[in-house]
């Protein structure tokens, strides 16, 4: 197996983010790359940089008004007198169906879904190398290797066609399924995050092909809130292939394990001929978070139970914030998965 990532992806260095109205330090931090790599070369995976594929990945799940949104936003912001350092929205509308705003402040709160994505200079860059990262592990995927992991930062399962949040710009788990698609009619997404992919859910909500599944804190008190809940199943041609899988706050192996099985039987249920594991890190029991308790022994056999899906797998990093662990949790992972499947 293949570890898939670019050097730009460090560039991201966001400072701060709101939390219960407090300004903290944003945990979303380059040095995370510094623990990941470590963990992927402990494993015994190989460090590969992606190819340059352009806008088509993100345009393929993104809206055109959101892709130049990011990409030119920064400098916009900046012309403003007395603008923040960071781009962080201070107004969000209470829907959708408006006139589209002119200005750079308006535009911030019609994309931005909460102060948790703050945009500086090397925003885009990153957010772009990540999901090239992502493509380039779906991609192969398809061109025969059993699974690739890609080591996507910043992150993506936060992140709306049209809308940032929770760390995410560009949503590298569906740009990967979405690079799946091409060659498989079925495309499953199993998401481990200590949070709920909210924004994976919103993007395939609709759609039949691409089942999304997430195993999560229970969201009635924790991010991301109003995602996430086990009656949200999908709607149109999509009700039914999306299921939540709710967690009770501290919860560790066993009852994790226990919902990974039920998640399992749901994917076994859709036979997909690809799979993308939103591989998140921040449901340790030690993780800065602490919404759930898992073991790094316990990320071995999350490992394990994935590879038992047995179809080409494209592995996608989401969460998982420093701590001593982080780099152990992620080589646990790798190494279950490699031992199930065999590669």
């Amino acid at each position: 197996m293949k570890c898939v990532f670019h050097e730009t992806q460090r560039r991201h260095d966001p400072r701060h983010f709101l939390s219960s109205g407090a300004q903290k330090p944003n945990p979303e931090v380059p040095e995370r790359v510094n623990r990941l790599l470590a963990g992927a070369e402990n494993a015994g995976l190989e460090r590969v940089a992606p190819g340059d594929r352009g806008l088509a990945p993100a345009a393929a799940i993104h809206s055109p008004e959101y892709l130049r949104f990011l990409e030119t936003i920064y400098d916009r912001w900046r012309r403003i007198p007395d603008a923040s350092e960071e781009v962080v929205p201070n107004i969000h509308p209470d829907r959708r169906d408006f006139s589209y705003p002119a200005s750079a402040v308006g535009q911030a709160g019609y994309h931005m879904a909460d102060t948790a994505c703050p945009i500086s200079a090397d925003t885009w860059e990153s957010a772009y190398w990540s999901a090239q990262t992502a493509a380039e592990a779906a991609a192969m995927v398809l061109d025969g290797e059993k699974a690739a992991y890609a080591l996507c930062r910043p992150p993506g399962h936060h992140a709306f066609a049209d809308m940032a949040g929770g760390f995410c710009f560009l949503n590298n788990s569906a740009i990967a399924a979405q690079v799946l698609r091409s060659r498989h009619e079925r495309v499953a997404i199993l998401d481990v995050d200590l949070h709920h992919g909210n924004g994976t859910q919103g993007i395939f909500y609709a759609r039949a092909d691409v089942l999304t599944v997430s195993l999560h804190a229970d969201p009635a008190r924790f991010y991301p809130f109003f995602w996430g809940h086990a009656s949200e199943r999908g709607e149109g041609a999509g009700l039914g292939y999306n299921l939540n899988l709710p967690l009770p706050r501290h919860s560790g192996d066993e009852v994790f394990l226990d919902q990974l099985d039920v998640a399992l039987t749901r994917i076994a249920a859709f036979a997909p001929g690809a799979v993308v594991i939103a591989l998140g890190l921040d449901a340790f029991e030690g993780d800065p978070f602490g919404g759930l308790s898992v073991s790094t022994d316990g990320f071995r056999m999350i490992g394990e139970r994935c590879a038992s899906i047995g179809v080409p797998t494209a592995i996608v990093q989401e969460g998982g914030y420093l701590c001593d662990a982080l780099g152990d949790n992620l080589a646990a992972f790798l190494r279950g998965f490699r031992h199930a499947a065999a590669i």
